[in-house]
């Protein structure tokens, strides 16, 4: 690390004494915006297109895909062909501003609110690109504008960005240094994924019941209802601020049943009555969005409208118990879903919901037994979890050390 750092310190003092030069993305590389395919056309079968939903950051997640038949469309697709080593963004939704890698030898297309960055050859290479902008997803996010709506232009985008550009022979070392913590990276992450599918292979078993339990509809189970924020979202004064509170919406739930450690916005004292307060240990799922995220709240906070909030339990039940059906309900609810996605949920829907409740003692026996496999794949602080937040923690502070740049003093 030391010899290619004091290596590109020396092709910086040989290269760009005075600085480097920052330029608008749009001065540097091409943006294709994806094409509006019909919803109602989608197949379980044809042609693959890549929506929001599957950016995610570091990699474009081709495995929840819908399809297309290619004889239904007259126009010419091939503009929005991506393959790979195609940087890709999302532009709307829960994972605006995310951005993705595609890692595959398979052809997909490109959908609206999605996407494409075409760097140009002889003045920005494709990888430090796609690492320079990994590093700038808050960034991104705020200028979507924030709330349970971003949107993303892709005039702002390619205007208001700016980017570094050190002669093509810095950015090659550079990424090099960088590519070695992601490929790293990505190994830990196949081990850590192989273990959560078996994981999820025992949670689904011991989670299923023939006709030995009790099925009761959600209703029956507990009260709930759903989250509120007062509008329109945008209003400064609704947020931050003394006595400000963690505001929780979709993307601040995460997939082991925890909430982020900060809420990406908090909720100010002014607007706190006109939203639901949430207490330490509550059970939500999310309704929008990223459907069917379960969450065991581990601090005080209000939620917002997009999620379903559980109060009070009218049966004995172990919670975690109950939200270890909930999302296993979820899951079955997006299998059977076209493209495997669920629009949204209503309260009428949620309502119908069935679960098994077997007795309270065979609930926590089931309890112990997922927990620990639970902390084998999302216990941050030991293991293969421990160990991936190490080298993501590496590769953030030095992709901060050699993505800054003096500029350049013309």
């Amino acid at each position: 690390m030391t010899f290619h750092q004091s290596k590109i310190e020396k092709l910086i003092s040989e290269l760009c004494p005075n600085g480097v030069e920052f330029k608008e993305l749009g001065e540097v590389c091409n943006f294709r915006n994806g094409f509006a395919f019909k919803s109602s056309r989608f197949k379980t079968t044809g042609l693959p297109i890549i929506r929001i939903g599957n950016i995610q950051n570091k990699i474009v997640d081709s495995n929840n895909l819908v399809f297309f038949d290619i004889e239904e469309y007259k126009e010419n697709l091939t503009p929005f062909e991506i393959k790979k080593g195609d940087i890709l963004i999302a532009m709307s939704g829960a994972t605006t501003g995310k951005i993705g890698y595609l890692n595959s030898d398979e052809i997909y297309y490109l959908n609206q609110r999605v996407g494409k960055f075409e760097p140009h050859e002889n003045q920005l290479n494709n990888r430090f690109l796609y690492h320079y902008l990994l590093s700038k997803n808050n960034e991104l996010y705020i200028l979507a504008g924030g709330g349970a709506q971003p949107n993303l232009s892709s005039t702002a985008l390619m205007k208001k960005v700016t980017i570094p550009v050190p002669p093509l022979e810095i950015q090659e070392e550079i990424v090099k240094i960088l590519d070695n913590f992601t490929e790293l990276e990505a190994e830990l992450e196949a081990e850590l994924e192989a273990r959560k599918k078996q994981y999820e292979y025992y949670r689904a078993d011991l989670l299923t019941f023939e006709d030995d339990a009790k099925q009761m509809t959600l209703g029956e189970v507990a009260s709930y209802r759903r989250g509120s924020f007062p509008q329109p979202y945008g209003k400064r004064e609704w947020y931050n601020g003394e006595n400000a509170m963690p505001f929780v919406q979709v993307f601040d739930v995460g997939e082991n049943m925890c909430l982020a450690e900060n809420t990406k916005k908090r909720i100010s004292k002014l607007a706190q009555p006109k939203s639901v307060f949430v207490p330490t240990g509550t059970v939500i799922v999310t309704l929008q969005g990223s459907i069917g995220r379960v969450a065991i709240t581990q601090y005080d906070s209000y939620v917002d409208r997009t999620l379903a909030i559980f109060e009070k339990f009218r049966i004995d039940i172990n919670k975690k118990y109950f939200a270890y059906q909930l999302q296993k309900k979820f899951g079955l609810e997006k299998e059977s879903a076209r493209g495997s996605t669920i629009k949204t949920i209503t309260k009428e829907e949620l309502t119908k919901f069935k679960i098994p409740i077997p007795p309270l003692a065979e609930q926590k026996r089931i309890v112990s037994i997922l927990n620990k496999f639970d902390a084998l794949v999302n216990d941050i602080s030991s293991g293969l979890p421990a160990e991936l937040k190490a080298r993501r923690q590496q590769y953030e502070y030095y992709r901060g050390k050699l993505l800054t740049f003096k500029p350049l003093n013309i």
